[in-house]
Parts: structure tokens; C-alpha cells; sequence
């Protein structure tokens, strides 16, 4: 699976929310500014060359959908960044963000209890 740039994920993000929408749509749930409707009419097509995105016709113009669901990207996403940074380690990642108290006391108790539901 490829990597999506921030503006392909942003998209994205707001394509998973909504399940379908036209470009107009997407636009909409931009904050302000929004950006122009070339712009992400432009991307959304770049995210169906990449194989996220497909569209049915509807009327003169195209309704988008994610082929690719949320979960997987956020796994792959997930993956890649402890590859890259934390030389596979999850152990290296979470005590990364502990050492920078990026992570609090109560959130690795509940990291630590999805772990055991797991085990």
C-alpha cells in the first residue's frame, strides 16, 4: 500500500468520514479556508490512480468512495513508522513517548490492559 502525502490523508480522512461525496462535498467539510474545488478534484483523482478512492457516475459528475478502509491504513501507517524509527520495536516506540512524557501514567495503564485482553 502506498503513503498518502497530507493532503491525500486529509482527503482521505474526510472521505471515510462521509463513506461517498462529490468534490463539492469534500470541499465543504474543510475548515476555513477551504480549499479550491481544482485543487481537491485534482487529488481525489490522484487518490484513484493510487487505488484508495473509486467513484460512480451520478448524473454529469462522480460520487468518490474509499476502496481502502481506515483500519488498514492506520495499521500500515502504524507499521511503517515503528520500521522506520523505532527498528521494529513497539517496546522502543512506547518508551520513546514515555522518556518525552508524551504519554501519561493512566494512558499506558490502558495501553498495557489492551495488551493482556490480547494475551
Amino acid at each position: 500500500m502506498k503513503q498518502l502525502t497530507k493532503a491525500e490523508e486529509d482527503i482521505m480522512q474526510i472521505l471515510w468520514q462521509l463513506k461517498k461525496a462529490n468534490v463539492k462535498a469534500i470541499v465543504e467539510e474543510f475548515p476555513e479556508p477551504k480549499p479550491a474545488y481544482n485543487t481537491v478534484s485534482t487529488i481525489v483523482r490522484i487518490l484513484e490512480n493510487k487505488g484508495f478512492v473509486d467513484y460512480e457516475k451520478e448524473g454529469k459528475g462522480h460520487v468518490y468512495f474509499p476502496v481502502i478502509q481506515q483500519q488498514d491504513y492506520s495499521n500500515q501507517s502504524i507499521n511503517k513508522l515503528v520500521d522506520n524509527y523505532f527498528e521494529g520495536s513497539f517496546k522502543s516506540m512506547v518508551s520513546f513517548f514515555v522518556k518525552k512524557n508524551d504519554i501519561s501514567l493512566k494512558d499506558l495503564e490502558s495501553v498495557l490492559k489492551e495488551i493482556n485482553k490480547k494475551e
